[in-house]
């Protein structure tokens, strides 16, 4: 039996909308499954914009599912809307792609080398397979199989029927369209990814086109595929429907009650998918906020099909850092999968379960992803030892699990730094990988690299996609002979207090200890002196040394952090290289 709502006082805001959807779903649709909607436009690489689109639902459906209700989770592929542009950057498409503006996407070719039929099949796929990853389960529509089989007949022929009525409703909103303004196009690290607008009806005209009067269908052209057409004549007894093309100049006459080679304008197609599905809870971008927007005239035009208008919170950007030294992204835009390949499925997860849909957050490709990780794991600690905020909490668990169970993780789950760190200087040896991370617990070492998988390849991954390779990590092979000449004797002294003790301090924590420790113990202070009980010049002392340390084993003035460097180069090679 389902769980009685939860009280929105003191919960997370996917559970005060999980209390608004449920409390929906019974006045409208009273003992039937919860429906929430994403829409989802495969016209090219599906980005991390795009996704927001999808865990908005996914994360309030679980929550349903989690209390006992039936849900079902649609995400209807606009894989039946005209090809608008050839997209830059992807790989096997070149200008030749031009000659299918306007048909359907699915009657587009696969980019060259896809082992997909069509365009539309290819770019779903990746994001099909990004889903599963972040346990996201879904009911997926394709747009082209139900118009082409004829499932919305009767909701092509109502919207002919009523066209008055939807033209009256899109009047409101039609003004004169101002001259566009140039805008300077923001690099690929610094621009917010908004997504998709549906079909992308901002690119789509309303079906006012024509002299014949306001039509809500675009046929496919029956030559040329293309939806350059326009509608001359159309009886509603008969059905009758006249259109030309004014791509290829053919023209044919129809039954609508028979044809099923078009499609309802998307100011029209979306209410009425809300009306077929009853659909409960769909969330829109912030694009959706102005006059006329294809949200605001939906709420209008969906009575027409005898539907309400879902509960629809507006959704804010999805920012990035670090595209610039992507080197895996597709069409310059960062999708679900080049994410997936430098983090784990809960951190990704928990990225969009903290922020409220209206707050906007950034998706780390660059250092930053290394103090996101930092704050997972201390969240990590934090729900151990029951110390998180409770809204903290929530966001965790809808992270790591969904109503199915928990997602796969890292059994060992070492920082990320550490990680990224071991694998930018092993360069892939994987026993050298292993023996450094066995040392940094030596009382509990790996037993294998497994243990610390899939978070040791997501770090592994990010240090090969994106970091530039002026910035990895090159150990001397000999000693920097003219610098240790150079040193006057409190630097040798430096090195001489770190040799002394790398024997007895050989773990992470030891080490960490110990090169901190030195500029300490020189300026006469205990090791274990905390910082209240130092003199800031001690800092500046412990950044001299460090730089030190830097040029003489790696020829920079930084790097991994030392702990862990020291322990990837090991006791000999540190002390052939430090002078000794």
């Amino acid at each position: 039996m389902p769980i009685v709502a939860q009280s929105t006082e003191t919960t997370d805001w996917v559970s005060r909308f999980a209390d608004e959807v449920i409390e929906e779903s019974e006045r409208r649709a009273p003992g039937k499954p919860v429906v929430v909607a994403s829409g989802l436009s495969p016209s090219g690489p599906i980005h991390l914009g795009n996704l927001r689109e999808v865990m908005t639902p996914h994360l309030v459906a679980d929550e349903i599912r989690r209390r006992g209700y039936q849900v079902r989770h649609l995400i209807s592929w606009d894989d039946y809307d005209r090809y608008r542009k050839v997209p830059a950057g992807v790989p096997g498409v070149d200008e030749t792609w031009a000659e299918h503006i306007g048909k359907p996407l699915t009657s587009v070719p696969a980019p060259k080398g896809s082992a997909y039929p069509n365009w539309a099949e290819h770019f779903k796929a990746a994001m099909i397979q990004s889903l599963a990853e972040l346990g996201v389960e879904f009911d997926g529509i394709s747009q082209t199989e139900q118009y082409t089989s004829g499932v919305y007949r009767e909701q092509i022929l109502h919207a002919m029927k009523h066209r008055g009525d939807i033209d009256a409703i899109l009047a409101q909103y039609r003004t004169k369209k101002a001259p566009a303004k140039k805008q300077q196009q923001k690099p690929v690290d610094e621009a917010e990814l908004e997504a998709a607008e549906g079909s992308g009806a901002a690119a789509e005209d309303d079906g006012s086109s024509g002299s014949a009067g306001y039509f809500p269908y675009k046929p496919y052209c029956g030559n040329c595929e293309k939806d350059l057409t326009t509608v001359t004549s159309y009886d509603d007894d008969s059905t009758e429907l006249t259109y030309s093309c004014t791509s290829c100049g053919f023209s044919e006459t129809v039954r609508l009650n028979e044809f099923n080679r078009g499609k309802l304008v998307w100011k029209v197609d979306w209410p009425m998918r809300w009306a077929y599905e009853g659909v409960i809870f769909e969330p829109s971008g912030v694009d959706h906020s102005s006059p006329g927007s294809s949200f605001q005239v939906g709420g209008q035009i969906v009575g027409i099909f005898g539907g309400k208008q879902p509960i629809g919170p507006m959704y804010a950007f999805v920012g990035i850092s670090g595209m610039a030294k992507m080197s895996s992204s597709k069409g310059g835009v960062p999708t679900p999968a080049d994410a997936l390949q430098i983090m784990e499925p809960q951190l990704l997860r928990w990225l969009y379960a903290r922020r409220r849909p209206n707050q906007s957050f950034k998706v780390a490709f660059d250092q930053e992803i290394q103090r996101l990780y930092d704050e997972w794991d201390r969240l990590e600690a934090k729900v151990a030892d029951g110390t998180a905020l409770p809204a903290d909490v929530a966001a965790h668990s809808r992270a790591v699990r969904t109503a199915s169970g928990e997602l796969p993780c890292t059994p060992r789950p070492l920082p990320y730094r550490t990680l990224a760190s071991v694998a930018d200087i092993t360069a892939g040896h994987e026993d050298q990988a292993l023996r450094i991370l066995s040392d940094l617990d030596p009382a509990n070492p790996l037993a294998s690299l497994d243990e610390a998988r899939p978070r040791y390849d997501k770090a592994e991954a990010w240090i090969n996609t994106h970091v530039p390779a002026d910035q990895r990590t090159i150990v001397r092979d000999e000693p920097d002979t003219e610098l240790l000449k150079s040193l006057d004797e409190q630097g040798r002294e430096s090195l001489r207090l770190l040799l002394d003790g790398l024997a007895g301090n050989w773990s992470l924590d030891g080490l960490t200890h110990l090169v901190y420790g030195v500029p300490k113990v020189q300026a006469g202070f205990s090791a274990d002196a905390t910082p209240k009980e130092l003199p800031p010049e001690i800092k500046t002392s412990q950044r001299s040394f460090f730089a030190l340390l830097y040029q003489l084993l790696v020829s920079r003035d930084t790097g991994p952090r030392l702990p862990t460097l020291l322990l990837a180069v090991g006791q000999e090679r540190v002390r052939h290289l430090l002078g000794a």
